[in-house]
């Protein structure tokens, strides 16, 4: 019953905002929310290989991925990072026979499930491949219901190149996903029993049964490899009906801003490279705080004001050279009412953080 009419359609946000990180030229893109969040068909999934693969065709797609249009890729950009005996030609072969599902309305107004694949048709150029080498172009297309799903798309998970080709684990990659999805939300716990967790990962019914091997070879590894490779962090809580886990918490932390403590110290000082000297530093000047009481967020928003010069100071040393509006406007998107709470050092320590891991993410402008 959906439909999507290319000349009528607008994008929403997830495409507004892809266009905008393909212009900037840097590993950061934009997945769609609704690719995030739509179930495999039961008993399907896809490889970290053709996961990795999808992720690279939305990055290049950019703010066209809802467009009925070919896509193109050299195959090199695949490779590259990727030391896996895999065939690139395996992987558009897995894309094309995965489904995925969503809830829908029939013709007579009954409720459905509607099935369907991402890819409509690629082409691969095969004639120019030497032994050991894949080299050449890949061309696609994205079906109907991937473009409508991606033309629908008000949210966004944002993702890093570098962050997708590092993941060793399909369920990690996947799990980096949802955590990208939900990490700028007010609300960044995903709950759910372990049958929807499982479902969300795509992991088969037939392993993994048994809790403790669930999270021994699913959570634990999910989190070892988020934690290191992402902008984020994850936890997760375990709800228990007697002795059987029933449902999942899982938040995810974002790394960006040091969490400050009540008594002015970073909870996170070494994550966030704060050098334990400054911190030290900072511990010596709380009985000056009370003079700082102007470095506020006045109604939410950064204002620098009469002491403008020091959050400047502080964004050209640690902001890479990226303009400090820019990084101001990201800083605010990111605190959102958390603003309202940082006053004096906590507010300088969070700005700097800030400044030095939106420097470190996106690199030199």
């Amino acid at each position: 019953m959906h439909q999507l009419s290319q000349t009528d359609a607008e994008p929403k946000r997830a495409m507004r905002v892809a266009r905008a990180l393909q212009q900037k030229s840097n590993d950061e893109f934009a997945k769609p929310g609704h690719l995030v969040e739509i179930r495999f068909v039961k008993g399907q999934s896809l490889s970290l290989t053709a996961s990795r693969l999808l992720a690279l065709m939305i990055l290049v797609a950019g703010g066209d991925a809802w467009k009925a249009m070919t896509h193109r890729m050299r195959k090199a950009d695949i490779r590259r990072g990727h030391k896996g005996n895999e065939r690139i030609s395996d992987m558009l072969e897995e894309l094309h026979g995965t489904l995925f599902a969503e809830d829908d309305i029939s013709w007579r107004g009954k409720k459905a499930t509607r099935r369907f694949s991402l890819i409509a048709s690629s082409r691969e150029e095969v004639e120019d491949t030497e032994p050991g080498k894949e080299i050449g172009w890949i061309e696609w297309e994205f079906t109907a219901d991937a473009r409508r799903l991606i033309q629908e798309s008000e949210t966004y998970a944002v993702m890093n190149r570098t962050a997708v080709l590092g993941f060793r684990s399909a369920y990690a990659l996947k799990l980096y996903e949802i955590g990208a999805l939900r990490v700028k939300r007010r609300q960044t716990t995903w709950k759910g029993d372990v049958i929807a967790f499982r479902a969300a990962l795509g992991i088969s019914p037939h392993v993994y049964k048994d809790f403790a091997q669930l999270r021994r070879k699913v959570l634990t590894v999910c989190k070892n490899e988020i934690d290191e490779l992402a902008h984020f962090t994850v936890e997760w809580n375990e709800i228990r009906q007697g002795r059987a886990v029933r449902e999942l918490e899982i938040t995810f932390l974002p790394k960006d801003v040091p969490q400050v403590l009540e008594h002015h110290k970073p909870a996170n000082d070494v994550q966030v490279g704060y050098p334990t000297k400054e911190l030290e530093c900072a511990k010596n000047k709380l009985s000056s705080a009370k003079t700082e009481k102007d470095l506020t967020f006045p109604s939410g928003s950064l204002q620098f004001g009469i002491d403008q010069e020091i959050f400047a100071k502080i964004a050209r040393t640690s902001g890479g050279g990226w303009d400090i509006d820019l990084i101001a406007e990201a800083f605010r998107d990111h605190l959102g009412d958390r603003l309202t709470k940082l006053h004096g050092i906590k507010l300088k320590a969070a700005w700097k953080g800030f400044c030095e891991s939106y420097h470190n993410r996106r690199g030199s402008p």
